[in-house]
């Protein structure tokens, strides 16, 4: 039976431009939410986000031509993938391969798109710069990636909400379970605009602080930026060339419960439905978890309801699975997401020590769960579940499995 290895990992987030930094900021307790300085901010309920320095990033050489018509989502998406190369030892360039490549896809270009209109109501048909739409397309971080590094097979993008890049990794996981592709790269890529911004601050889903999440305090999300680039690579040939796994993808569940755009199914039902998937679909029980990567928005709605579906699935055992979100260290990274949290998933797997839920600081009935406070907790997890509730009800959850 073929399995699927995660043997690269590369990170952008507002901890850090690669994988290390966010790591060992995240394990300190360390928190990336700060004044947000990328656009204007006057007016807004919150004016903080977890921006990522983009000064900081460590891009792969670039012909001009692309450089000049890549955007701050793409160029988080390059050098995400660019890591995650170099970690699993496989090549950046050369001869075309037919590796898939599986993103989650956001805002895309739009940031750029909105300088561009900006300039256009200031200055009329004087204005220049069409090719700022040029990566407007969600698809377009996945081609910038596919291109600059040669990847010539499937290029999918995943466009679910806060789940996509979730479900990114476990459609390239099954890829290569089923024999279609020796190795595929898949995560997500998302970066801010003013339009996700504005749209949470007039759904009042945002805290004017940092985000809370599990906390009985928490009045809301802060948004965030970034990018996760991982490598799935079919397990014989990855213990062929002696690469390093990190964990494996033992399987992915996703669901849709059809109840509302914005609010969650409140009793947990609806998530519950997607962790069974997604233990069902790994053939494993639920008494084998033992590490949540929560989804913990810190809305007031949402981390109730997933603490209702865990509740559900695991019963009274839960209060002894850990469970962390990191959504008060790194912001919510929207379609970017879920595939920055399977990546320190399988860091925590890997490494024996759980991140934290940084933000946390009072027990909260509602959210009967060990959160992980303070700073990383050595533990040795076997099997772990990383789960994305999205909007629209597009739930996704990936288990993942120490490698012998």
């Amino acid at each position: 039976m073929r399995e699927a290895w995660i043997t690269g990992i590369g990170l952008v987030s507002a901890l850090g431009p690669d994988r290390e930094t966010t790591w060992a900021e995240l394990l300190a307790g360390g928190t990336g939410i700060r004044p947000l300085t990328l656009f204007d901010t006057t007016g807004f309920r919150t004016r903080l986000a977890a921006q990522v320095d983009e000064a900081s990033l460590h891009l792969p050489d670039l012909q001009r031509e692309v450089a000049r018509h890549t955007t701050r989502a793409s160029r988080f998406g390059l050098a995400a993938a660019a890591e995650a190369l170099a970690d699993a030892g496989l090549p950046a360039g050369g001869p075309p391969r037919r590796w898939p490549l599986v993103l989650g896809g956001g805002t895309a270009g739009l940031f750029e798109a909105e300088g561009f209109v900006a300039r256009r109501l200031r200055l009329g048909a004087r204005a220049r710069g069409l090719t700022e739409f040029l990566e407007v397309p969600q698809d377009s971080v996945a081609d910038r990636i596919a291109q600059v590094f040669a990847l010539a097979g499937e290029r999918i993008t995943v466009t679910t909400a806060c789940s996509s890049s979730t479900i990114s990794v476990g459609l390239a996981a099954e890829i290569v379970c089923a024999g279609e592709a020796e190795v595929a790269l898949c995560g997500g890529a998302d970066a801010l605009c003013r339009l996700t911004y504005a749209g949470f601050n007039s759904l009042h889903a945002v805290d004017t602080g940092p985000a809370r999440p599990y906390d009985r305090r928490r009045k809301g999300l802060s948004l965030g930026e970034g990018a996760a680039v991982l490598v799935v690579e079919e397990a014989t040939r990855a213990r062929r060339r002696g690469a390093r796994p990190y964990a494996k993808v033992l399987g992915y569940g996703v669901t849709n419960d059809a109840f509302h755009m914005t609010q969650p199914e409140p009793s947990g039902a609806a998530w519950e439905r997607t962790v069974r998937a997604a233990l069902a679909d790994a053939g494993v029980d639920a008494a084998a978890v033992d590490y949540i990567n929560g989804h913990g928005t810190a809305t007031e709605q949402n981390d109730p309801a997933e603490c209702a579906a865990y509740a559900r699935v695991f019963g009274e055992r839960l209060p002894r699975v850990p469970v962390s979100s990191l959504k008060g260290a790194l912001g919510h990274c929207l379609c970017a997401a879920g595939g920055i949290e399977a990546a320190v998933t399988a860091l925590a797997v890997a490494r024996g020590v759980l991140p934290p839920t940084v933000g946390f600081g009072e027990a909260d009935p509602a959210c009967p769960v060990d959160p992980v406070a303070g700073k990383g907790r050595p533990a040795s997890p076997r099997v772990a579940l990383s789960a994305s509730f999205a909007f629209g009800g597009n739930s996704a959850a990936l288990v993942l499995e120490a490698c012998a």
